[in-house]
């Protein structure tokens, strides 16, 4: 874990960046008390839309008739 002073960050930012992101802790004082700590930023999570992957999926015709008996029987746990 390095500890730098503000000044130093702000001189330096780039170069702490590169430190942080290679998965170093860093942390920021003032008058040598820690004030942050830089952390690298987690990837925002993606948002869902729908209709998103229209066109991009086939699904064939057989997937809507009926199971035959013995596989629902299957499906359903049956002898």
């Amino acid at each position: 874990m390095a500890t730098v002073s503000v000044h130093e960050a702000k001189t330096h930012l780039s170069r702490l960046i590169e430190r942080v992101l290679a998965g170093e802790e860093v942390i920021v004082a003032r008058n040598r008390e820690p004030v942050i700590k830089l952390v690298p930023a987690t990837p925002a999570p993606s948002t869902r839309r729908a209709g998103r992957l229209k066109g991009k999926i086939n699904i064939d015709d057989r997937f809507f008739e009926p199971l035959p008996d013995d596989e629902l029987a299957a499906w359903n746990c049956e002898d």
